[in-house]
């Protein structure tokens, strides 16, 4: 099979088991999705779910979270790892949109990622499911199943972004990049991988094709 379709594949096969695909990190504005993401770095989703509520209820805005003293954000996300400097950059980039974007999260890349502690892979879900601007977020699951799936070498997420956004029509990234994490979850995770159990890399190996 060729890129091309191994890729109609695994869309039809993502669009099957995850039709209507929900971003797994709890929130309500494009504020509290963008320290949501900050948090889910070295991170699970469920565990974040668990802290921004905390978070949320002293603070809700850029206006009302550089007011907090580093140490006291430090206290409440300890548990999702790395507090120190998450907590410093949640402070400092909440000041930043204050003073610099009027309180509100920037719609492009280049603004999002002059943020303290924002990277590509967070401003690209910001732009995705905040703002519904096409992008393809890569995190591990999503570098490893295409690599797995054979859609990209698996050089280093650079590549595989640059990979995908090629075999995909950008209109479907958005959804895509939800679906698949969904997906590597449940069928494709990198230990205890069972091919007969994972509905893509089966239909993959035996070369099952979409009409």
């Amino acid at each position: 099979m060729t890129k091309k379709e191994k890729a109609k594949l695994v869309a039809s096969l993502l669009e099957d088991y995850f039709p209507d695909p929900q971003i797994p990190l709890h929130h309500d504005s494009p504020y509290t999705l963008l320290i949501a993401v900050l948090l889910s770095a070295q991170c699970t989703d469920e565990r974040v779910n668990k802290i921004t509520p905390k978070l949320f209820a002293l603070a809700h805005t850029p206006a009302e979270m550089m007011k907090l003293d580093s140490s006291h954000v430090e206290e409440i996300i300890r548990p999702c790892g790395l507090g120190k400097a998450k907590s410093k950059a949640i402070v400092k980039l909440s000041e930043d949109l204050q003073t610099h974007h009027g309180g509100k999260v920037p719609k492009t890349f280049e603004d999002l990622e002059k943020l303290p502690g924002v990277g590509h892979k967070t401003a690209s879900v910001v732009m995705a499911q905040a703002f519904h601007i096409p992008a393809f977020p890569i995190d591990t699951h999503i570098h490893r199943c295409a690599e797995r799936w054979g859609l990209s070498n698996g050089k280093n997420v650079v590549q595989t972004e640059r990979d995908l956004k090629r075999l995909f029509p950008k209109s479907k990234w958005n959804k895509l990049h939800l679906q698949i994490i969904l997906y590597a979850r449940k069928y494709c995770p990198a230990r205890g991988h069972n091919e007969k159990k994972c509905p893509i890399c089966y239909s993959l190996k035996n070369g099952d094709a979409v009409s």
